[in-house]
């Protein structure tokens, strides 16, 4: 495609976004919805001007997902503000352990069973479509540190580990399709692949999301020096993580997000930071800025607001690609009955029942529980692993057929997910404040 036809519908888009955001925000829609649509306008099945081929274009569609995927598990770290220690956290670590294992189990038994396909075929399509989006879920995301809410806080968690936590299983996919050495018996697969790259993966982002927290607000606060440029420092931190990790064989999208996790926990860990900023913040006044940036009692808070604050339009613009390339790629589905059980099955059957299963004993309301086993968003996150697959050599008829089952489960989830949030979550807003009143009064 021409590079001036895409920076002129890329510029259309987000000027328009940036002039409608207001009303558009009043209906109960999503914006992955609007991107999406505007992507299929634009693709293959509409006017032809975005024309991406999900098997020739791989390896440029598993970059852009990759990249788009690393910002927001950076961002979603940033916001998850509570102590590893605190009780709230057993819920996503469930989700993403027992939940996301159930998911894979019962999408490999109706691959096998229903599809016909090849066992290894059938692991990868559950591995590829368990993990839920931290791209498109904003909307039910924490949207602060400081949230607590234990819908939103399970959500975004849940959405931050899965991304890494499937890794594991896409290799176990490939390698049962020959396309990855698994080791005799597995052992290969058990102590690289998933006990040493998640591990390993978890250390080095956190190790080093301590280490420039704590370097950069100690030169600030004592020394008054590396003042500015929070942005190089999101970008370098992302950068440094997911380098190392790779490098040291280990899960790169883990190590994002305990990066910006640990990063975040800098913050409170500093002996006088405080998370209330003086009003001379919102003024754009150099020594002003400067004054607080390397005051003990404001560093941190100032710094995680900077750098929250541009990684949120990161995400936004990264979404905007993606989910525009994703619309347009939706002319490549075959709507067959195969795949409209399969989207069916994921949504009404295999979400709520890995939920289900994943929460038993859990301490958590009724309402919760019910926008839990809803709120499975697929996104951008199953493209990635998706691409990751067909580029280590997935066989052409394979790849056929888990990109149509893929694309039309990702298109039905932006679509019926980005329908309901707005009136669900509204709803469940206003029964908690009715619920916290009650208990108060």
């Amino acid at each position: 495609m021409n590079p001036g036809l895409w920076a002129l519908i890329i510029g259309v888009l987000l000027t328009t976004m940036a002039l409608a955001g207001t009303q558009l925000r009043g209906l109960p829609l999503s914006t992955g919805m609007l991107y999406l649509g505007v992507g299929a306008v634009l693709g293959p099945a509409g006017w032809s001007l975005l024309t991406p081929h999900p098997l020739a274009q791989s390896q440029l569609l598993e970059v852009a997902a990759e990249v788009a995927v690393l910002i927001s598990l950076f961002a979603v770290g940033l916001k998850l503000g509570l102590p590893l220690s605190d009780s709230r956290w057993q819920l996503p670590l469930r989700l993403a352990t027992v939940s996301m294992l159930v998911t894979i189990l019962c999408v490999t038994v109706l691959g096998v069973v229903a599809f016909g396909m090849p066992l290894g075929a059938a692991v990868l399509l559950g591995a590829i479509t368990a993990p839920t989006d931290p791209v498109l879920a904003s909307d039910v995301q924490v949207v602060a540190a400081q949230d607590r809410d234990r819908l939103r806080f399970s959500l975004s968690a849940e959405g931050g580990l899965n991304d890494g936590a499937a890794f594991p299983f896409v290799m176990l996919g490939l390698g049962l399709l020959g396309l990855h050495d698994l080791g005799t018996g597995g052992w290969r697969w058990f102590a690289v692949d998933v006990a040493w790259a998640i591990a390993g993966g978890l250390a080095i982002g956190a190790g080093l999301g301590a280490l420039i927290g704590r370097l950069v607000l100690h030169l600030r606060t004592v020394h008054r020096l590396s003042i500015g440029l929070d942005e190089f420092l999101a970008l370098g931190l992302i950068a440094l993580a997911y380098g190392l990790a790779l490098l040291s064989h280990t899960y790169g999208f883990l190590a994002v997000l305990a990066a910006g996790i640990a990063l975040q926990r800098t913050q409170d860990s500093h002996s006088a930071a405080t998370t209330d900023l003086p009003p001379a913040t919102a003024m754009k006044d150099q020594r002003a800025t400067e004054a607080i940036a390397t005051d003990s009692r404001y560093a941190g808070a100032f710094l995680m607001r900077e750098i929250r604050d541009f990684n949120d339009q990161l995400e936004r613009i990264a979404e905007v690609a993606v989910v525009l390339v994703v619309g347009a790629l939706l002319a490549y589905i075959d709507v067959s009955l195969d795949v409209i059980l399969f989207v069916l099955f994921m949504l009404l059957f295999v979400r709520p029942l890995s939920v289900w299963l994943g929460l038993l004993g859990a301490s958590v309301s009724r309402d919760q529980r019910l926008l839990m086993k809803w709120f499975g968003i697929r996104g951008i996150g199953s493209i990635y692993y998706l691409m990751y697959a067909v580029n280590h050599g997935l066989a052409e008829d394979i790849a056929w057929q888990l990109t149509g089952l893929t694309l039309a489960l990702v298109a039905s989830s932006i679509v019926l997910h980005g329908i309901s949030v707005t009136p669900l979550m509204a709803l469940y807003g206003r029964r908690k404040s009715r619920d916290s009143a009650g208990r108060t009064s």
